[in-house]
C-alpha cells in the first residue's frame, strides 16, 4: 500500500495530531510522517499511555481525534487511560489507534511478542474497541470500508484500532534520522563486557542492547550467564536491576539501559535515587533515537539523562562521548561502593550480522539464576 494513501485516509477523518511510540512494523509510516510534515502536530510520546492523554488533550482543546500509534505490545501501556478516561463509560474521547501487530500466529518473530501477538486481537475486543485490520494485500475498497468504520465509531465518541501486518505499507526513500556521536554502541559494550568481573551481574534492556551484550560477553568471557536478557518490557529493566541489587547487596549490579526504554517509564529513576542501591551502576546509551524499531528519534532526543539522574538522586553521575572517556569512567567505578549513573553517548547503527540470543526466554533466566547461586 502506498503510503501517501492511507495516511491521505487519515486527513480525511479530521484528524491533525499524530502521536505514539515508533514500532518497527510502522517504520514506513513513522518516518513519511516525521519527514514530511504530513500534519500539523506529531509528539513522538514517552510511552503509549502518555500518547493516549496527548490524544485526550488533543479532544478536549479542539474537538478533532488524534491517532495515536504503537507496537501491540504498547496496548498495555494504554489499558488504563483508555478504560478508566476514554471510554464512553467515562469521558468518551473518540481516538484512532494504529497498532504494529509483532508476533502475530503463524509468523516469525521474537519470544517477547508471541504471547501478546496472539491476545491482540482479543484484547481489543475485551477494551470494546472494534479493528480492523491492514495488509500489503488490502484492496481500496477494503481501505475505504475500514475508515468508514472508523469514522463511524469516531463520531460515536468511540475508539477504533487499525492494526496493522508487517510489510502493510511500500518503503520509500528517506534520508533517515543521525547523530553527530564517534563512539559506537556495540564499541561501548564490548568494553563494558571486558571491564566486568566474575562477581558481577548485568541486566540489559530490550532490543539491540542486550543481543550486543549477548555477543560480547561471549567473545570477553567465554559465556553470558551474567546477563539478564530483559528482552521484552521497554523501561523496566532498571527497576529489575535494582531490586537484585537491594537483595544481593555484596554483588554489583549493572543495568545496561537505552535513551528510549529509561525515557519510557523515566519515574523509576526517582524511585532508585530513593532506593540508593551503592552496589548499582545504571549505564544509559544514549544515541537518541529508537533504534531497535528503525531510528526515529526519541520524544525528547536533547534530553540529558546525566542530569536528571543527578535531581533523581543518583550519587555519582557522568557522561562521556569517546572510548577514553569510557575507560577512564569504568576504572574509576570498579572499586566504588556508590550508587552510580553513567550516560555514553553512541552513534546509531548496528552490524547487518548481529545475531540474537540461541536460547530461550526461560533458558536465560535459569543460567542467570544458576550463576547467582553458584558464586
Amino acid at each position: 500500500m502506498d503510503i501517501r494513501t492511507y495516511v491521505r485516509k487519515l486527513k480525511e477523518l479530521g484528524i491533525e495530531t499524530i502521536t505514539g511510540v515508533p514500532d518497527s512494523t510502522l517504520q514506513v509510516f513513522c518516518g513519511f510522517i516525521g519527514e514530511e510534515d504530513s500534519f500539523p502536530c506529531h509528539i513522538t510520546a514517552a510511552n503509549e499511555g502518555a500518547a493516549i492523554g496527548i490524544a485526550i488533550g488533543e479532544y478536549l482543546a479542539t474537538g478533532k481525534p488524534a491517532c495515536v500509534y504503537m507496537q501491540n505490545s504498547g496496548l498495555g501501556n494504554t489499558v488504563n487511560p483508555l478504560t478508566s478516561l476514554a471510554h464512553t463509560d467515562v469521558y468518551g474521547i473518540p481516538v484512532l489507534l494504529m497498532v504494529g501487530w509483532r508476533g502475530e500466529p503463524g509468523t516469525k518473530d521474537e519470544p517477547q511478542h508471541k504471547y501478546m501477538g496472539k491476545i491482540t486481537p482479543d484484547l481489543l475486543e475485551v477494551l470494546g474497541i472494534r479493528y480492523s485490520v491492514i495488509t500489503g494485500d488490502t484492496t481500496e475498497e477494503e481501505l475505504e470500508k475500514a475508515f468508514r468504520n472508523a469514522k463511524e465509531d469516531l463520531l460515536k465518541n468511540r475508539q477504533y484500532a487499525l492494526v496493522i501486518r508487517k510489510g502493510a505499507f511500500q518503503k520509500t526513500d528517506g534520508a533517515g534520522y543521525k547523530n553527530d556521536f564517534i563512539l559506537g554502541r556495540e564499541e561501548a559494550v564490548s568494553e563494558i563486557a571486558g571491564w566486568l568481573e566474575e562477581r558481577d551481574l548485568v541486566v540489559s534492556t530490550t532490543g539491540k542492547i542486550s543481543r550486543e551484550m549477548y555477543e560480547q560477553s561471549d567473545r570477553k568471557i567465554g559465556d553470558h550467564r551474567q546477563t539478564f536478557l530483559t528482552v521484552g518490557g521497554m523501561g523496566h529493566a532498571n527497576m529489575i536491576a535494582c531490586q537484585i541489587a537491594k537483595r544481593l547487596p555484596e554483588r554489583r549490579i549493572i543495568c545496561l539501559d537505552g535513551d528510549g526504554a529509561l525515557l519510557m517509564h523515566m519515574g523509576n529513576m526517582a524511585v532508585v535515587g530513593e532506593q540508593n542501591p551503592g552496589n548499582l551502576v545504571h549505564i544509559c546509551l544514549n544515541n537518541r533515537a529508537h533504534e531497535s524499531v528503525g531510528g526515529m528519534p526519541t520524544g525528547a532526543p536533547g534530553l540529558k539523562f546525566c542530569e536528571m539522574a543527578e535531581a533523581a538522586g543518583y550519587r555519582k553521575v557522568f557522561c562521556v562521548k569517546d572510548k577514553e572517556g569510557l575507560r577512564e569512567k569504568l576504572s574509576n567505578i570498579r572499586g566504588e561502593q556508590t550508587l552510580t549513573f553513567l550516560e555514553i553517548m553512541v552513534s546509531l547503527g548496528a552490524r547487518e550480522d548481529l545475531g540474537r540470543p540461541k536460547e530461550t526466554a526461560e533458558e536465560n533466566k535459569k543460567s542467570f539464576m544458576k550463576k547467582i547461586a553458584d558464586y
